[in-house]
C-alpha cells in the first residue's frame, strides 16, 4: 500500500498549484519529492510542513531567491543553523518594521475617515437645519405649510 499525498492532494491542501508545486522543486525551494512505485510524486507531513513554512515566507514578502538560499542551507544542515537562523531575524526585523508602516497608514486612514464623517455631519446639520434641534423630518414637514 502507498503511503503519502500525493500532488494533487497537496495542492487542494495548501492552495497551490500542481504547477507551482513542481516548481519549487524544479528549483530547489522543495527537496525531491519522494516517489511512488509508478513514480507519482508522494509527499509526507513533513513535505507539507515545509511547504507551510514556505508559504509562510513567501506570504510575508521574502523574496524567492533568499528562500531558495534558505532551502539550500536548510538541506546542508545543521552546520548552516545560526545562518538560517541570523535569516530569518532579519526578515523578521523587515517585516516588524513594515508592520510599523501599515500601522502608521492605518492610523493616517482612521483619522481621515474620522474627519470625513465629521464634515459629513456639519454638511447635513446645514442642508437640514431643523435636526439640528432634534426635530424629526416627519416634524418639519408637519409644521411647514408650504409641504401641504
Amino acid at each position: 500500500m502507498e503511503t503519502g499525498l500525493t500532488i494533487r492532494q497537496v495542492a487542494q491542501q495548501t492552495g497551490l498549484s500542481i504547477d507551482t508545486l513542481r516548481y519549487y522543486e524544479r528549483i530547489g525551494l522543495l527537496e525531491p519529492v519522494g516517489r511512488a512505485q509508478n513514480g507519482h510524486r508522494r509527499y509526507t507531513q513533513h513535505d507539507l510542513a515545509w511547504i507551510d513554512l514556505l508559504m509562510r515566507l513567501r506570504d510575508t514578502g521574502m523574496p524567492r531567491a533568499q528562500m531558495v538560499r534558505f532551502a539550500e542551507l536548510r538541506r546542508q544542515g545543521s552546520a548552516t543553523l545560526t545562518e538560517r537562523r541570523l535569516m530569518l531575524e532579519q526578515h523578521q526585523h523587515s517585516l516588524q518594521q513594515h508592520m510599523q508602516e501599515l500601522e502608521q497608514h492605518m492610523a493616517t486612514l482612521q483619522h481621515k475617515i474620522v474627519r470625513i464623517k465629521e464634515l459629513e455631519a456639519q454638511q447635513d446639520i446645514a442642508s437640514h437645519p431643523a435636526r439640528a434641534f432634534g426635530q424629526s423630518e416627519a416634524a418639519v414637514s408637519a409644521s411647514n405649510p408650504d409641504t401641504k
